[in-house]
């Protein structure tokens, strides 16, 4: 019988964490999940689950112990809303996190270590307009990352680098763009736009008014979930070090986006733009060339079959949450 490969998957409480946890499962890998509190929406696939604050080394130490790959998703992160608003935390918190895993990876004699990055590593410089050349992973220097989130993860690339080429962990990295689907955050401040729509749209009555960031013609790409799971073990099955792209190649305006949710929804809704909230970056969009090559794989879920798939999730919380509101209101 094979002996399974045990892994570490931080921030499996998360969105992309928890299900990174059940695809890994699914294949046959023992899997401890750590996070700084227990899945929300469902119950996790991990073997074990243990509740860890990550910024502090012991806990590091203790959540790599025995384990063979680390996943690593932990971070203190959200939406635009978020991210503008609490760049000193982010910095503070995902550095701390960062730095202690790596090292606790090494020390334990992890063999292979995942980074999670984003594409808010590339520069301002290149994104002010919203029809933009696609970012290739070249374009990330001269460097002028987001402000905070940014420049703590492309700092982080380069620990990577420096761990693999002086200490001999084997890293990979790679560069999120706009990761979205169900069991992810969809209110509170922290959700990031494709799940904001589904809500706003979901809770509206045919014909209402939906509040939209900015102008609505910035432009991103969205890649849903069960891609970005698939992208992230191949890269980690694969031999290659340096940075990649993982993200759909398709750009649309945030415009386009509220069209697409209100169709699926059966809606017709009006846009009220808000021009003194965060709207991030003009223009943004993934270069996949490398990912094709490196891979020979990219993303295939539409943009509106994931679309689909979270508005309906969204929607049937929203539903649930109205019920057991209802039935409060009656017991009391």
């Amino acid at each position: 019988m094979r002996t399974q490969t045990k892994v570490l998957v931080t921030g499996a409480g998360g969105f992309i964490g928890h299900h990174l946890t059940r695809y890994l499962v699914e294949r046959g890998y023992w899997v401890r999940g750590v996070d700084i509190k227990e899945p929300e929406y469902e119950a996790t696939a991990a073997h074990e689950f243990e509740v860890l604050d990550l910024r502090y080394w012991e806990n590091c130490q203790k959540a790599t112990r025995g384990i063979e790959e680390v996943y690593g998703l932990a971070a203190n992160m959200g939406g635009i809303g978020f991210i503008e608003t609490n760049k000193g935390l982010i910095v503070r918190d995902n550095t701390l996190i960062n730095m202690h895993t790596i090292e606790a990876a090494r020390e334990a004699g992890v063999k292979r270590y995942l980074y999670t990055s984003s594409a808010c590593i590339y520069p301002g410089y290149l994104q002010k307009e919203a029809d933009i050349t696609p970012l290739r992973e070249e374009d990330a220097y001269p460097a002028d990352a987001e402000d905070g989130y940014g420049w703590e993860k492309l700092y982080m690339e380069r620990v990577c680098r420096h761990y693999t080429e002086d200490f001999g962990l084997d890293t990979r990295v790679v560069r999120f763009h706009n990761i979205f689907g169900p069991l992810g955050t969809y209110d509170g401040g922290r959700e990031k736009s494709p799940a904001a729509i589904c809500r706003k749209v979901a809770l509206a009555e045919d014909g209402d008014a939906i509040e939209v960031w900015g102008d609505g013609h910035q432009t991103r790409s969205y890649c849903y979930i069960d891609d970005c799971v698939e992208g992230i073990y191949r890269l980690m099955r694969s031999d290659y070090h340096e940075p990649l792209n993982l993200g759909q190649d398709r750009m649309l305006s945030i415009n386009e986006l509220v069209d697409i949710v209100a169709g699926i929804a059966g809606k017709t809704v009006r846009k009220e733009h808000d021009l003194t909230k965060p709207q991030g970056v003009r223009g943004r969009n993934s270069d996949n060339s490398r990912l094709r090559k490196v891979l020979g794989w990219e993303p295939a879920i539409s943009l509106e079959d994931g679309l689909a798939r979270t508005y309906h999730w969204i929607a049937g919380e929203l539903a649930k949450a109205r019920r057991l509101q209802g039935a409060a209101l009656v017991t009391t």
